[in-house]
């Protein structure tokens, strides 16, 4: 008998999650971390009494009526509801795309005017669309897709719309209402004192190793533990033998400003090309927060190297057909289950991870 049930490679959210689920079982589980916390990217650090998120916002929401039962069991949640707004070249508008937007955008008044204009601008393109310039300009014309798609879409992959894929835009939101609410699920909020609170009761009772790489100490944890469950890169587990999934990163620069409110709103997307971050995040808005200062962190999107922070996966055909190959490796792994967004190369919202890990866990411990 070894001497864990169950080695987590990795503390974010899928881990947390089966985690949790194991330990109710009786399961006991070892924790290895790279980093010098649990939580992976929904970790959040305290500043000036507000609880920022140290790696990007993350806004909780989902239709799963199991899923959010699951949560609010862990901690109650409260009622922010996710409205963020674009700044092209100082000209606000409101995400998603509806009727506020249209009609600053337009002058227009009614759906009927917004349809009209949509349809005279997605004209321009002509059969089916090549790439994701044109997918774009096909669902919202050219005045969106000039002013709220076109910059922060590039600056987000690093590479000029008329060179990625049409199918990374299958959609794009559009409401032809007057509703700021970005998200369609029936629940959505933050966690009340922050993602800490779920993080710390999901890993309760797991022993923890951090500052420590898996990878490196293979065959010392692969001894302790049944089983791995293993949240990392897929390719990087199986030493890149058939070659680099590619992966985008993120480079924050956060600060505190003496003043209450910086920005009015949490989030507010920079969709023109020359501003070189994509988006500023002012962390107290998330809980409505009355604090004398404020936090504001400036996201920017880079191209992910060796050695940096994998943030979220390149959703084209190359990297789709080399992930396959690898989750082909995966399946014949007896000892070892591959998820979250690094272990399944899926950008995935934080619902959605819990919903697998969930299931995986089911499956496991029955």
């Amino acid at each position: 008998m070894k001497k864990y049930d169950y080695v987590l490679v990795g503390s974010g959210l899928y881990s947390g999650v089966f985690a949790y689920l194991a330990r109710k079982k009786g399961k006991k589980c070892l924790v290895v971390e790279k980093r010098s916390h649990i939580g992976g990217n929904i970790y959040c650090e305290e500043k000036d009494g507000i609880n920022v998120h140290t790696y990007g916002a993350h806004i909780f929401h989902t239709s799963n009526k199991e899923v959010w039962k699951f949560v609010n069991e862990l901690v109650e949640f409260n009622r922010y509801t996710n409205s963020p707004v674009a700044n092209y070249k100082g000209e606000i508008y409101n995400m998603p795309f509806n009727m506020n937007t249209f009609s600053k955008m337009w002058n227009v008044a009614t759906p009927a005017e917004a349809k009209a204009k949509i349809e005279e601008q997605k004209a321009s393109v002509k059969g089916e669309p090549k790439n994701l310039e044109e997918q774009a300009i096909s669902l919202v014309g050219t005045d969106i897709y000039e002013k709220l798609v076109k910059g922060y879409t590039e600056k987000q992959w690093g590479r000029d719309c008329k060179e990625l894929p049409a199918f990374i835009i299958k959609r794009l939101p559009v409401r032809f209402t007057y509703d700021n609410n970005y998200f369609n699920d029936l629940y959505q909020g933050i966690p009340m004192g922050g993602y800490n609170v779920i993080i710390e009761k999901l890993f309760e009772g797991c022993d923890m190793e951090f500052n420590v790489d898996y990878l490196e100490n293979r065959e010392h944890y692969d001894s302790l533990g049944e089983k791995t469950v293993y949240t990392g890169m897929i390719d990087a587990f199986y030493q890149y033998q058939l070659g680099k999934l590619e992966y985008r990163s993120l480079r924050f620069e956060t600060e505190t400003l003496s003043m209450d409110n910086y920005q009015g709103v949490a989030v507010v997307n920079y969709t023109d090309r020359e501003t070189p971050y994509t988006r500023i995040i002012e962390h107290k808005h998330f809980e409505f927060g009355t604090q004398p200062k404020t936090v504001i962190t400036r996201e920017y999107s880079v191209a992910w190297e060796e050695g940096m922070e994998p943030y979220y996966p390149v959703n084209d055909e190359r990297n789709q057909e080399l992930y396959k190959q690898y989750a082909s490796l995966a399946q014949k792994e007896s000892s070892v289950i591959f998820g979250g967004r690094l272990g399944e190369y899926k950008y995935y919202d934080m619902d959605k991870v819990i919903e697998s890990a969930m299931k995986v866990a089911k499956q496991e411990l029955s």
